[in-house]
């Protein structure tokens, strides 16, 4: 079973209890394919395809829903008509809510009793519109007068997808409309109205749907004033390179640059290449906030159309009210941004920059000689020699689509948008996720989805358990890790929301043996669907592991472990801190038991967190015996687990705990300065063993430690390094730690001692306990202002400084000399007194002992 398969079972699971309303299916199923036939009576051909874009909008007083499809003969534009915008209202307020609409002239297409009900089992009435203009007022109206409506915050082309069970692909039928082509409609797809639609089962898709992509980038002066845009794809693997560039033509052996006369010639060359090229998929790096806002205000500027829809339109654009994000939405096409992306595939880089992410994943950089001046640079560049930009800009284009292709970016957000509904360029959105996949079985069992707000309050769910440590240093700790622990509470128990609701009226009417969670919490043993969906995505992962499909398995693992913060999030309609409480404090008294078997077997627990132990078993154990003695409390813990939560619970234990790591060496910190240990922050060895040639090798693993954290120098993570080994493998550190002093006074690790840290505020916004890093930057700017250059730091960003005699000076400005001092106690002495004191050994006595020996 393949990737999409997945939609059948987790959008049809439980469907023989979850369709029997039959009152909520004539309102939801309405509109569905069943041998459709036109108005001729003939039979309708069924097409295919996967969604792009997805829009709603009234269209002469009515709403037309407009999807945008790439099918196997190329992209199609769908508008739905007479769709119905709709939310709900209690029935025992529908009258009042009717007169106040009337009052105001706003006009109810319909009004219809159901039998859908709210989370406190109130029958609500549906209110229907068939304009937007008139949902919104009526919805603004009647919250005016303090009458609550529920889902009044769906979009129709949300609602239509979502009801249908419609991820990203889906099969339809309609009448084809002539297309006529104008100056701003290329008419190079077909367009069909009176359409419906059906949610499409992976393995009836058409395999041939492949969507097409092209990397864009821009290069401009400080002013924004454009000079180049740079273009990049690849057809049947074949490279396809176009940079335009402003400027008269040339003679050169690039014969990619397209020359253009002027920036509005640039514009209108990139919105020709584009409807000429016809992408489905646009990508760069920042590339929304950054290439294309630039793109439409040189456009508005030189007052030409940016019309590079599909059908000619411009992109419409949003604004995220509380950040400076910006969203835009172009018909028929999609803008992902590499960075966004990236984030959202909870890849983490130190820095998000494409110069420090194509060194990290690609082994290369920009084609830039000075990348912290590359402006100026590509300035110079634009004015001297517009090869070497063409080239730069190019690389730049490339570089980023390589990053899509190691990483596997586009397929992940394919996959992301086949597994949830969400739009290919919805970044985030668990949430939205999670309702995609929810709300439509909700309906189908009777219930109408609350409002933000609707939760118990007052309760409060704690974080994961993170055991008090026991700080030493260890031989043989075995680490044993519950298997995905939140969302096997989460199958376990039956933790839902429409399972807490049942469960509630269960326990209320004292029937059907309720399950007991926390806080007052109880759980319907058969009336739930989150349980079912976390298996159906839990088995295809397995599979997705199997066939060795990164994407898929990635794709499933984040919004897997996303149930649990979205039910703990107060920005989920869902959300009751009764049902995060019933998982984390589970957790809790889980781990808690987990300890206490083990204990009881003779051995330590030295520290446990979220969901994994760390035990020491003793310094007499060979690895043989550790191994074995890893997979015997694997098999012990999980056995009294099964009957432990079946006599307690009658429930069937869908918890599995793992020997996951046999650690030969074990550094447990305490807190500098204090004899207490410290919490997610360790180091251990282990030992792997070649079995072809018996050769053993030593891989040293860090949690929280100064090697993995951005905000020490390249010295303090080196020598934290080498002096661990040394320490775990026995062997004297005095003679090393005395050299790297001698060779850090000297200067030899000068380009070591740089710090690299975020400015996460305005600098204007620091006012009190100014740390060393802005007023490096504050420096820098004074001096960037004095000089009459771009100021660099003053809007956030990242910032490259020392430590020097007279304070803390960029990188770029560095001028006085640096505090090797500074450096030895605060970078060298702070890492080796994090083990030393395990080996009855401490930093100044090593120094000072040398220091005696010429006194």
């Amino acid at each position: 079973m393949s990737f999409s398969s997945i939609l059948l079972i987790i959008m049809r699971n439980s469907s023989d209890r979850s369709l029997k309303n039959s009152s909520a299916d004539a309102l939801l199923e309405k509109g569905l394919i069943s041998n459709q036939t036109n108005n001729n009576g003939l039979q309708q051909e069924i097409n295919q395809g996967f969604i792009l874009t997805r829009q709603s909008q009234d269209r002469f007083g009515r709403i037309c829903i407009t999807l945008w499809l790439k099918t196997a003969s190329g992209p199609v534009k769908l508008e739905i008509h007479d769709e119905l915008a709709v939310f709900f209202v209690s029935e025992v307020q529908q009258k009042e809510a009717v007169d106040i609409l009337n009052d105001a002239s706003i006009k109810i297409e319909k009004v219809n009793t159901l039998t859908l009900k709210t989370f406190n089992q109130e029958v609500v009435s549906g209110f229907y519109f068939k304009s937007m203009r008139d949902f919104y007022a009526a919805r603004d109206r009647l919250k005016y007068h303090s009458i609550k409506c529920y889902e009044d915050d769906f979009r129709p082309d949300d609602r239509f997808l979502m009801e249908r069970f419609i991820t990203a692909n889906l099969s339809f039928i309609g009448s084809e409309k002539a297309n006529f082509e104008t100056k701003n409609n290329p008419a190079n797809y077909k367009a069909y109205s009176k359409v419906k639609c059906k949610t499409l089962p992976y393995h009836q898709a058409d395999k041939n749907i492949a969507l097409t992509m092209v990397s864009v980038d821009l290069e401009c002066s400080m002013q924004g004033e454009l000079y180049s845009i740079g273009l990049y794809a690849k057809v049947n693997g074949e490279d396809v390179n176009c940079v335009l560039m402003i400027g008269e033509p040339e003679e050169t052996e690039l014969n990619y640059i397209q020359w253009v006369a002027d920036e509005s010639a640039l514009l209108i060359a990139f919105i020709e290449w584009i409807h000429v090229n016809d992408p489905d998929i646009m990508i760069g790096w920042n590339v929304v906030n950054f290439d294309f806002s630039l793109f439409q205000k040189r456009c508005d500027l030189h007052g030409i159309k940016f019309s590079i829809g599909r059908d000619g339109t411009p992109p419409h654009w949003r604004k995220n009210a509380t950040s400076e994000q910006k969203f835009i939405e172009i018909a028929g096409r999609v803008v992902l941004d590499g960075i966004d992306l990236l984030k959202t595939a909870t890849h983490n880089f130190p820095s998000f920059s494409l110069e420090n992410v194509s060194n990290t994943l690609l082994n290369t950089g920009k084609k830039v000689k000075d990348v912290d001046n590359r402006v100026q640079e590509i300035t110079d560049n634009f004015h001297n020699n517009k090869q070497d930009l063409a080239i730069y800009n190019l690389e730049d284009c490339r570089l980023v689509w390589l990053i899509f292709e190691k990483t596997q970016l586009l397929e992940f957000a394919i996959l992301r948008s086949q597994l949830t509904g969400l739009a290919i360029d919805r970044m985030g959105g668990s949430v939205a996720a999670f309702t995609n996949l929810y709300l439509p079985k909700l309906h189908r069992s009777g219930y109408v989805a609350p409002n933000m707000g609707d939760g118990e309050s007052g309760l409060v769910s704690p974080g994961g358990f993170v055991m008090d440590s026991i700080p030493g240093l260890y031989d043989n700790v075995l680490v044993l890790d519950f298997k995905s622990l939140y969302p096997s509470i989460i199958r376990t128990f039956n933790v839902d929301p429409m399972g807490l609701i049942e469960g509630l009226e269960d326990d209320k009417h004292q029937r059907n043996n309720p399950i007991k969670g926390f806080d007052g919490a109880y759980f319907s043993r058969d009336k739930h669907f989150l349980p079912d969906i976390i298996q159906s995505l839990w088995l295809e992962r397995d599979k997705a592991k199997v066939e060795k499909n990164a994407a898929l398995s990635q794709a499933i693992k984040i919004i897997m472990n996303s149930f649990y913060g979205i039910l703990g999030s107060t920005g989920c309609r869902f959300f009751d801190p009764r049902l995060a409480g019933s998982i984390t404090k589970r957790s809790h008294e889980l781990l808690k038991i987990t300890k206490q078997w083990i204990e009881d077997k003779g051995y330590q627990v030295i520290y446990g967190d979220t969901d994994s132990i760390f035990v020491h078993v003793g310094v007499d154990k060979s690895q043989e015996q550790s191994l074995s003695l890893g997979k015997e409390l694997q098999t012990l813990i999980n056995t009294k687990m099964d009957k432990l939560l079946l006599d307690e619970h009658g429930v069937t234990s869908q918890l599995e705990i793992e020997f996951e790591t046999h650690f030969t060496k074990f550094l447990m910190p305490t807190i500098r300065g204090l004899d207490v240990g410290t919490k997610k922050r360790y180091a251990g060895m282990i030992v792997n063993r070649d079995k072809p040639s018996g050769v053993e090798h030593q891989q040293m693993v860090y949690k929280g430690l100064e090697t993995v954290r951005t905000d020490w120098t390249d010295l303090a993570k080196e020598f934290q390094q080498a002096l661990y080994l040394k320490v775990f493998n026995n062997e004297p550190t005095a003679a090393y730690i005395l050299d790297m002093v001698e060779r850090t006074l000297a200067g030899e690790f000068d380009d070591k001692l740089i710090y690299r840290k975020r400015i996460r505020r305005r600098l204007s916004e620091y006012v009190k306990n100014v740390p060393p890093h802005v007023k490096a930057a504050r420096l820098a700017d004074m001096l960037n202002q004095e000089q009459g250059k771009p100021l660099r730091y003053q809007h956030k960003g990242w910032i490259e400084y020392y430590i020097t005699l007279n304070g803390p000076q960029a990188k770029e400005y560095l001028s006085a000399p640096l505090d090797y001092q500074f450096y030895i106690d605060r970078q060298l002495e702070a890492v080796a007194d994090g083990i030393l004191p395990f080996v009855g050994s401490s930093f100044n006595e090593v120094t000072n002992k040398q220091m005696g020996l010429f006194g």
